[in-house]
């Protein structure tokens, strides 16, 4: 009986700790690893910059100034000196007669434009096509009857110009035109029912025209 001490201790510390082993395989816990990650944080895109209406607004550039058309009278010879051209502007309107002061004449008319140029035209497709040169002179080209007439006119002082006289004589239509040159010269053409011929010369100073023995008067032409 005296033996049996030691070996109940014994046998009793083993029962403790096989019932500690079974505890601990019951309750305890394993560690979870855990991984750590911080999210970087999020990044909003700024809208890029707009610029505003009047910084991106280009200026326009000013627009060329230009004088307007002089109303005035021009006078001159085609560069063949074969015919005479005038050209009266007023409004920025134009009225042309172009004579060679035998039986071939055009009266053309049309707009001037700002910067000078024009385009007249009359009966049978005649056309003017011209620029005034700083209110100075015209320059350009008649085109009549299949023929090209390049011509300078130059600016026109009283009684230089152009005359026209429209009337009925002896029963007849007469219609005839003049173009004076600053040297006096006449260069006109006139139309008797139809028919054209070298007109007879004005008085510069009052018109005044005679026309198979009536007298009649060449008035300045404007348009």
């Amino acid at each position: 009986m005296k033996r049996s001490g030691p070996l109940l201790t014994l046998f009793a510390g083993l029962l403790l700790g096989l019932f500690m082993l079974s505890l601990n395989a019951t309750t305890g816990t394993k560690s979870a690893s855990t991984t750590y990650r911080e999210d970087a944080p999020a990044v909003t895109a700024s809208p890029s910059p707009t610029a505003s209406p009047s910084a991106t607004r280009t200026t326009p550039a000013p627009s060329p100034t230009t004088s307007p058309v002089p109303d005035a009278e021009y006078a001159g010879r085609t560069d063949d000196d074969s015919s005479a051209v005038s050209v009266s502007v007023r409004d920025g309107r134009a009225v042309a007669y172009f004579c060679d002061g035998h039986d071939k004449e055009s009266w053309l008319k049309g707009e001037v434009k700002d910067d000078g140029r024009m385009r007249l035209t009359g009966e049978h497709g005649a056309v003017l096509n011209g620029t005034l040169e700083a209110g100075r002179r015209i320059r350009g080209g008649v085109d009549i009857d299949g023929g090209h007439y390049a011509f300078t006119a130059d600016r026109a002082k009283k009684p230089s110009g152009l005359y026209r006289a429209t009337a009925t004589v002896r029963a007849a239509k007469v219609d005839g035109g003049w173009i004076i040159l600053k040297d006096g010269t006449q260069v006109g053409v006139l139309t008797r029912g139809g028919k054209p011929s070298p007109a007879p010369p004005i008085d510069p100073e009052t018109g005044v025209v005679t026309v198979d023995g009536q007298q009649l008067t060449a008035h300045p032409v404007v348009p």
